[in-house]
């Protein structure tokens, strides 16, 4: 009995759309596992949350219980297979992990924790993100306006290119972690979402690399299994979001890019040629090709057309 009431102390369950927005305006962390009714929480995480919780105290590191068929702005979470854990800070989202993945929910945790520290400490600006599973209408039934008709237009005042977290790097269980790098470098994401591409898409994506030998190998593991497709602009520095994305990534080849750029997502992800791990455009014609060819639904507010 005393175990139950001390689950129950430690993670708040929000069952309606006021306790919703009461988690929101929590001072502090707070960590949302959103689960489907029919498997319930994800308790293997709880003794997790309790130590997190003596070790960092209560004032400022909060857990929270979702159903996501009861509330409206968890809609497209619904039906999901794996956990699905929501960081919030200051009323936004700055995090999502998906699976039970003990070391990777600690580490952002402990790195959100004390980001939020210094935004309350010092001001600084927070990193907030948007889930490619929250739909607009999340957005705008929080702030009580009326949902958006055209879900296909993407507002940026800044010029963006694509990035793709490949079928190996996925299979592995490291989107999330790449995209923790990403963020935390400085970028913003637009959009993103999970996919298996086509054959005929990606002999048309890789059209300018039809005469290499390894070409037909490039194309069947990029249609072996499900990619993360990113949108991504630039927040930080002055280096240009294509060069930049470049830079983090490193060099195509694994084996070199440890040698030469331990720190880059290819020498920490990539195993060899083309089981790499990301993909970025090559440049400012190319991010406009990607972007029309891999998005074709999507509108970009701004006048201008995306470039790198």
């Amino acid at each position: 009995m005393g175990s139950k009431k001390k689950e129950i102390a430690l993670q708040v369950n929000i069952s309606t759309q006021e306790l919703w927005e009461e988690m929101l305006s929590t001072k502090g962390l707070t960590v949302v596992d959103v689960y489907q009714g029919w498997c319930g929480p994800c308790k293997p995480m709880v003794s997790l949350f309790q130590k997190l919780r003596i070790e960092v105290g209560l004032d400022l590191l909060h857990f929270a219980l979702a159903e996501a068929d009861c509330l409206d702005v968890l809609e497209k979470y619904r039906g999901r297979c794996e956990p699905t854990f929501l960081f919030y800070a200051g009323g936004e989202l700055v995090a999502v992990v998906r699976g039970a993945n003990a070391p990777l929910l600690q580490k952002i945790i402990l790195d959100q924790l004390e980001a939020e520290k210094k935004v309350l400490a010092e001001g600084r600006e927070r990193k907030v993100i948007k889930d490619e599973a929250l739909s607009d209408e999340d957005e705008n039934f929080s702030r009580g306006k009326d949902i958006v008709e055209d879900e296909d237009v993407v507002s940026s005042e800044k010029p963006c290119t694509v990035a793709i977290i490949k079928p190996d790097a996925v299979a592995h269980g490291k989107t999330d972690e790449i995209i923790m790098k990403i963020q935390e470098a400085g970028f913003d994401i637009l959009t993103s979402e999970e996919r298996t591409m086509t054959e005929a898409e990606m002999r048309l994506f890789y059209q300018h690399r039809a005469g290499e030998e390894a070409f037909e190998k490039l194309v069947h593991h990029m249609c072996s299994g499900p990619s993360h497709l990113l949108i991504l602009t630039r927040t930080e520095g002055t280096e240009d979001v294509v060069t930049a994305w470049q830079t983090l990534m490193g060099p195509c080849d694994p084996s070199v890019a440890r040698r030469e750029q331990p720190e880059s997502l290819r020498a920490q992800y990539g195993t060899e040629m083309p089981f790499n791990a990301v993909h970025g455009s090559q440049d400012g014609e190319a991010a406009r090709r990607e972007l029309a060819l891999l998005f074709p639904n999507l509108k970009f507010s701004d006048k201008e057309a995306p470039q790198g």
